[in-house]
């Protein structure tokens, strides 16, 4: 087995393995202090977060990695200005801007998972499946953990903490919505296990599990932080020059950090305008409020740059 094989095998082994600890831990301190306690869900959901934001701070590297510097600086000044408007639209029209972020980020979340199952099937030499079959584990993978903690029971207060103008995001249509999701959930899971595709059942299944039984905020954060961005970094290391001779010197550890250091300094800026967003009022919940809203707002030119790289990692 070799380097990038090594790697793509144990991120998604890691990946789980992570999400199951936090679905331990959150069921643990839901027990201790209650589900109605915001503290340990803000602290955790953070963690999470600022964990996951450096996997889209290289997309200037990806998408032009050969660029001269007049090209590189437009290209992430545009892609700033993006996030920027999208922060504006998000903070002064909430429901709407929080309604389009949510189908976006389900769409994103989705295909760019299947578009890793399918690079790992190309690098172990697997038997790739169709387009169909991705878009069949897609669906789910990326709906779970977007809209079923958005849809739950525990939604309500847990927004109203945060930002009570977004509360009645979905209107009359959070249960329709959200039996919807479990039954393509569903039927996913039995298309996989007829197709024998037992990993993709395995994600689907622990998927469901992080959205089902933890708090919104922390289910939707530990995924984000612990599984798609994992994945997503495994991804780039594909396309990453100093990754790649790493890979040459058999060593896939440092393989992934290469695609991590560079993204280090978009934590800190991440962080510093979450602050500053949120200096007006000091509350915990109004620091998850505005770290979410510039993670939302990233993730808008951070899919539009992605998207070409998913799909050419589905369609090969």
């Amino acid at each position: 087995m070799n380097a990038t094989q090594r790697l793509f095998n144990t991120t998604r082994t890691v990946s789980g393995a992570l999400v199951a600890l936090a679905i331990a831990l959150s069921l643990i301190f839901t027990t201790l202090f209650g589900s109605g306690n915001l503290g340990w869900q803000v602290a955790l959901a953070l963690i999470a977060l600022l964990i996951g934001i450096p996997h889209g701070a290289l997309d200037h590297l990806v998408t032009l990695p050969k660029a001269n510097p007049l090209k590189l600086s437009l290209f992430i000044l545009i892609y700033v200005l993006i996030a920027a408007a999208s922060i504006w639209a998000i903070l002064n029209w909430n429901v709407l801007g929080f309604q389009v972020v949510v189908v976006m980020s389900a769409v994103h979340f989705g295909i760019g998972d299947a578009a890793f199952i399918s690079e790992s099937a190309r690098l172990n030499s697997e038997a790739d499946s169709s387009i169909i079959l991705r878009l069949v584990y897609a669906i789910p993978a990326g709906a779970l953990p977007v809209l079923i903690p958005l849809t739950s029971d525990q939604t309500y207060s847990a927004l109203a903490q945060v930002n009570p103008k977004i509360v009645n995001w979905s209107g009359a249509n959070a249960s329709t919505i959200h039996i919807l999701v479990l039954a393509i959930t569903f039927l996913s899971i039995a298309i996989l296990l007829y197709t024998r595709d037992y990993k993709s059942v395995r994600d689907l299944i622990l998927l469901a599990i992080l959205s089902l039984l933890t708090p919104p905020l922390v289910g939707f954060a530990i995924y984000f932080g612990l599984w798609h961005a994992l994945r997503h970094t495994a991804r780039l290391t594909l396309n990453l020059p100093r990754s790649i001779a790493a890979y040459e010197l058999n060593d896939p550890v440092k393989a992934f950090w290469q695609a991590v250091i560079p993204g280090l300094p978009a934590l800190a800026g991440t962080f510093a305008v979450a602050i500053f967003l949120a200096s007006r009022n000091s509350e915990n919940s109004e620091i998850l409020w505005s770290t979410l809203v510039v993670v939302w707002a990233l993730t808008v030119p951070h899919m539009m740059v992605t998207a070409k790289l998913d799909k050419g990692a589905l369609i090969k």
